[in-house]
């Protein structure tokens, strides 16, 4: 066997979410993601990021529970998702919970900017509807 030593260099790149909402795609529906190691700031920096950026939601987690627990923040909202220790037992991962959860907000936004759309909308719950 050899012995190698792997060297990683690294540099700064911009922050995309900027362009990303003001430029690309202004009317999407736009999910960033903070991972901190504090949880004391945390929330604190979610919704700085929100407020930085306008977009619609952080899912926010701490790296010592990133398995287990996050909080989805919005402007007008903190939802807690948390893996119980059956659900972890049973196979279970966050990001199931995750997607379920952005998912609704999802379909929720696209229903609010096609109100003035009906067929879109009806659409929309149809095919939300065909999930479940």
């Amino acid at each position: 066997m050899i012995n190698a030593v792997v060297e990683i260099t690294m540099k700064m790149v911009p922050k995309m979410l900027s362009p990303l909402v003001k430029d690309w795609a202004p009317k999407a529906f736009i999910v960033s993601f903070k991972l901190e190691t504090d949880p004391a700031i945390i929330i604190n920096r979610a919704r700085n990021a929100l407020e930085v950026y306008q977009h619609q939601v952080v899912v926010a987690n701490i790296l010592e529970s990133i398995q287990s627990f996050v909080v989805i923040v919005t402007k007008d909202s903190e939802t807690k998702l948390l893996l119980s220790e059956d659900e972890i037992a049973k196979g279970m991962v966050i990001e199931e919970k995750i997607v379920e959860d952005l998912r609704s907000r999802h379909t929720a936004f696209i229903c609010d900017k096609t109100e003035g759309d009906g067929h879109l909308a009806s659409k929309i719950r149809v095919l939300d509807t065909d999930k479940k």
